[in-house]
């Protein structure tokens, strides 16, 4: 049975990389801050399934600020491979604490690279970049090649991690990849990310719960695609013989205004009735347009996305009414 270390379990992309390896037999460990009350919605169903109930999951306290609690779970665990997920992952938010971004998004990265090399092991590593490294961006569609120009603390703190990742690859022989990843949702995304934030909103405005909606830049335009599907092309790039870097993208770019509008249409509502435009939302420095290229991910993977625009959108705004239904209940 194959061990697996994840970092950032407790989030979108981690609990979906659970589920997906759970599924194919691994034993799982995954890595959760210490809080004062428990984040783990995302897993909880996990442990509630018959065919892992518990066995082949383990939570851990640690931190990727901490080298040494890295080091001595790395050591006692000897996972397989590594899927590094964790980190402050907020691009507007990584304007307000840039020094906390650089230090955890970037620096997370090589401590953990480090408690690898440090350990000893020949672990498989995989790390979570990001298609905000491309920024401003210097051609369309964005691909393997495509030069990094970051326009946030994130992106630039992305950029580094990719870097040192390469560097651990190239001078130490880790077999280490990096999954350049574009602007991937789903019913899990945080409620902070426009997506969600969107999705919740359309949900409690069709309830009547409220009546505005507040959103910064309409104009700019992502590459969205199903978090569910992307977390396979995580697993498939640690399966390969070398390692490599891939863009993982669906091909297409829509607009925030495009969302809202797919969103609120979806339920019946014109969104210019509802939607407000708040200065507060605006980064400082804007990425306008990303579209990722993952021809590369097809030809060697065997990989592309499935879940296109608008059924993603569908899907979210239903997860989100059910869950407002559900919620009411719960108080009633």
């Amino acid at each position: 049975m194959k061990k697996a270390l994840v970092t950032g379990i407790t989030g979108q992309d981690g609990s979906y990389l659970a589920e997906l390896l759970l599924s194919k037999d691994y034993e799982v460990h995954g890595i959760m801050r210490r809080a004062s009350s428990f984040n783990t919605a995302r897993i909880d169903h996990l442990y509630q399934d018959p065919h892992i109930n518990g066995v082949r999951l383990f939570l851990h306290y640690g931190d990727i600020s901490d080298s040494t609690n890295l080091i001595k779970l790395l050591y006692r665990i000897q996972p397989e491979e590594v899927y590094h997920l964790a980190g402050q992952s907020h691009v507007r938010v990584s304007f307000d604490i840039p020094e906390y971004t650089g230090d955890v998004t970037g620096l997370g990265t090589v401590r953990i690279l480090e408690a690898i090399r440090e350990a000893g092991l020949k672990s498989r590593f995989y790390q979570a970049s990001s298609s905000e490294m491309y920024g401003k961006a210097k051609e369309t569609p964005q691909c393997e090649t495509t030069p990094f120009y970051p326009r946030s603390p994130y992106g630039a703190a992305k950029a580094y991690a990719y870097w040192v990742t390469v560097n651990y690859r190239e001078s130490y022989g880790l077999f280490a990849c990096n999954g350049i990843l574009f602007n991937h949702e789903s019913p899990r995304r945080g409620e902070t990310f426009v997506t969600r934030k969107v999705t919740r909103a359309v949900a409690e405005i069709k309830a009547g719960l409220t009546d505005k909606l507040y959103l910064g830049n309409l104009s700019a335009q992502r590459d969205w695609g199903y978090a569910k599907e992307y977390v396979t092309a995580m697993w498939l790039m640690l399966q390969q013989e070398k390692p490599d870097d891939f863009v993982i993208a669906t091909g297409e770019t829509h607009s925030v205004r495009e969302l809202v509008d797919e969103a609120f249409s979806y339920v019946g509502l014109n969104w210019r009735d509802y939607v407000e435009i708040d200065p507060r939302y605006y980064r400082p420095a804007e990425v306008d347009l990303l579209i990722g290229d993952a021809s590369k991910a097809l030809h060697e993977l065997g990989w592309s996305a499935q879940t296109r625009f608008k059924e993603l959108v569908h899907l979210m705004v239903d997860a989100d009414i059910t869950a407002l239904k559900s919620e009411r209940k719960q108080k009633v």
